[in-house]
């Protein structure tokens, strides 16, 4: 197991990640925000979902979900159908507009990451990969765990001799 040092330094340096995270964001195009890219890789990845479990996968409240949804939809990137089962509910679909721009959006950050990483040699960038997939199956489907609630406090009971 690592030392202390070694996990405040890992903690360090995940905060210093978000200047990578916001380089990657500037790339994108102006009309596909962070938001609205994360859904079309979400569709991309898993398929056809009900909007309940897109907000679950981006851990946000169905309103923001909604509105990432309805942004898409303007730009024919995605449709929204009722969901056979449940009226009520709406199913996401990627459209083949839609999977022109993920395809666009990777291209743009495959094209980023070989820039920054171009004196990275092939064993180095595959250790990173093989590193990072390891450190989220650590964490598991995080997203859709519930979260740890604190103890509650102990109960002392009073007697009547100690009141």
């Amino acid at each position: 197991m690592a030392e202390q040092a070694q996990y405040e330094e890992l903690v360090r340096q995940f905060s210093a990640f978000g200047a990578v995270k916001r380089e990657m964001n500037r790339i994108m195009p102006a009309d596909c925000p962070s938001g609205s890219a994360a859904v079309l890789t979400l569709l991309g990845r898993h398929g056809d979902m009900r909007m309940s479990k897109l907000a679950e996968l981006l851990s946000v409240d169905m309103s923001v979900t909604s509105r990432h949804a309805a942004h898409l939809a303007e730009r024919g990137w995605i449709e929204r159908s009722p969901d056979p089962a449940d009226k009520r509910s709406r199913i996401l679909h990627l459209t083949a507009a839609g999977q022109t721009q993920l395809d666009e959006l990777f291209r743009r950050t495959t094209q980023l990451l070989a820039e920054r990483l171009e004196d990275w040699s092939d064993d180095e960038v595959g250790r990173l990969t093989q590193l990072m997939t390891r450190l989220r199956d650590s964490f598991g489907d995080c997203r859709s765990a519930p979260r740890p609630t604190a103890p509650a406090p102990e109960r002392t009971t009073r007697t009547p001799a100690s009141a």
